[in-house]
């Protein structure tokens, strides 16, 4: 009898870490495809809430009908099965997203997202069952009923504290998502097949063999995560789907959904032709022309190092800050990408936490920290700016990095619109060919004719190249009526999400009507 209880207080507790396993590894296998954006959590933590909706009232109708503890084990059983069996079923449909994202087709990449989804509606469902089956069989008499109820629960979220940390921060690391996800499977079929062996060894035996079929997909081979042309090395981390990807003659670094460059590289060419190349520019801006160009560079947004290297050798080795979040991509930028400059020290910590801690003062900060097409809303605010400005050198300097389409600037203006209160200067310089733009703001007042003038009398043939595509592309920033982005409120996602719509839609229009 007590062997038994036993059993059920594990399968309670298995069953919440099984859910929240399922959980963050369905964000990481989404998030190569479609990022980790708000929405796409909001979407994922949405849809799995009213499945275990669904489940605890499916498993209190079955629990109080078939009060057996072998229906228990099987449910059990059987969501561990299915578990295990997402990562094979869901790679069609993913690849199909990979063709909506890259034809920007809103129904295919909506389609292929709610698909995956659905893929974790059954499972979760018989998750859901779990807690509220084991509470019927655990009650012996309404007296200890709030007893027995409060201790399931807590199982139950112990469990699901274990199902939060382990895979975050030990499984998906080290073993990626599609092991976490096995690992979840067979511990679930384990644990139901000792509950059946108690009460119903035939059943048991019989539900071996699922977990048979799951321990032998172990041995079929997972091959890449993500199949992208060209791709020279993949690797999962705490914060992201990292790719390195062959271009031609260049390497290129992807994060999580992939549509766009957080680095490139070519080891006998400095510049780029991307935006990357404009942050050369930004050292001008600055009041006193007489002044070294830069001593001091910190760099949010390390990437692979592609603005820190050029920085290098542009400016005669400054001290640089590179400050990365994702240890992994440090990694991944030393190996790849020629991050061996002695002048630069990776930091691998979040951006605003570093400048928070941070005494040092910068002639130049550079933001470029894009998870494409979204920067993070903490670096975009009023309180943002300001602790910007109070790590500037007297006559220093920040340029930022933002997206826009050739006829939207909705997140330029309101990020300018912000840096205006700070800064008595905010310049806007397009990129040539592409969709990004620099926004430069000076810590001193510093008038546009002298910053052109300063820009048109460089010498250094590689910032030459810079100026000229850069010519009648600097204009300074006229304030809009627009909300000032704060730490309280900052919609950064939901601007960016009109401009994709709006974006979508316009092309859409013009596909249909040439």
């Amino acid at each position: 009898m007590r062997s038994q209880r036993l059993v059920l207080h594990l399968h309670a507790f298995m069953g919440g870490a099984a859910t929240m396993s399922v959980e963050m590894c369905a964000s990481r296998l989404l998030a190569p495809y479609f990022g980790n954006s708000l929405p796409v959590w909001g979407a994922l933590i949405g849809l799995l809430l009213a499945y275990l909706a669904m489940g605890y009232v499916l498993g209190g109708r079955l629990a109080d009908r078939h009060p057996r503890a072998s229906l228990l084990y099987q449910l059990a059983a059987w969501a561990g099965f299915l578990i295990g069996l997402i990562p094979y079923v869901a790679r069609p449909i993913l690849r199909y997203a990979v063709v909506g994202l890259a034809g920007y087709e809103a129904g295919a990449i909506l389609g292929s997202l709610f698909g995956v989804l659905a893929l974790f509606a059954v499972p979760v469902v018989l998750l859901g069952c779990i807690s509220p089956f084991v509470m019927r069989l655990s009650v012996q008499d309404t007296a200890s009923s709030g007893n027995v109820a409060g201790r399931i629960y807590a199982l139950s979220t112990l469990g699901s504290l274990l199902g939060t940390f382990v895979p975050v921060f030990v499984l998906i690391p080290n073993l990626g998502t599609q092991r976490t996800i096995w690992i979840v499977s067979v511990s679930l079929l384990m644990c139901a097949i000792v509950g059946l062996w108690q009460v119903a060894r035939r059943k048991a035996l019989l539900y071996a063999l699922l977990l048979a079929i799951i321990l032998a997909l172990q041995f079929w081979p997972i091959g890449v995560i993500k199949a992208t042309p060209g791709m020279v090395f993949e690797t999962e981390s705490a914060y992201n789907y990292i790719q390195v990807l062959q271009h031609g003659e260049e390497l290129v670094l992807k994060l999580n959904e992939g549509e766009g460059i957080q680095s490139t590289y070519r080891p006998q060419q400095l510049l780029t032709g991307y935006v990357y190349d404009y942050f050369l520019l930004a050292p001008y801006f600055r009041s006193d022309p007489s002044a070294p160009p830069v001593a001091s560079l910190c760099l949010i947004g390390l990437a692979g190092g592609t603005i820190a290297r050029q920085y290098s050798e542009v400016f005669d080795a400054p001290r640089i800050d590179g400050v990365e979040i994702d240890p992994a991509v440090i990694d991944v930028a030393r190996r790849f990408f020629g991050l061996r400059q002695l002048n630069v020290r990776a930091i691998a910590q979040d951006g605003r936490y570093f400048l928070t801690h941070s005494v040092s003062l910068y002639d130049v900060i550079a933001i470029d920290a894009y998870r494409p097409p979204y920067i993070p809303f903490q670096l975009t605010t009023l309180e943002f700016f300001r602790l910007v400005h109070d790590h500037l050198s007297r006559d220093g300097v920040v340029a930022v990095n933002v997206a826009r389409t050739e006829n939207d600037y909705s997140l330029l203006d309101a990020i300018a619109n912000t840096m205006q209160v700070v800064y008595p200067n905010v310049y806007v310089m397009e990129t040539q060919g592409g969709l990004n733009s620099v926004l430069v703001a000076t810590r001193e007042p510093s008038p546009l004719p002298a910053i052109l003038e300063h820009i048109a009398a460089l010498r250094d043939p590689l910032l030459r190249d810079v100026a000229q595509r850069a010519q009648g592309r600097i204009r300074e920033f006229n304030t809009l009526s627009r909300p000032i982005l704060t730490d309280d409120h900052a919609p950064v996602e939901q601007i960016v999400h009109g401009i994709m719509a709006r974006y979508i839609l316009g092309q859409s229009i013009c596909e249909v009507h040439p």
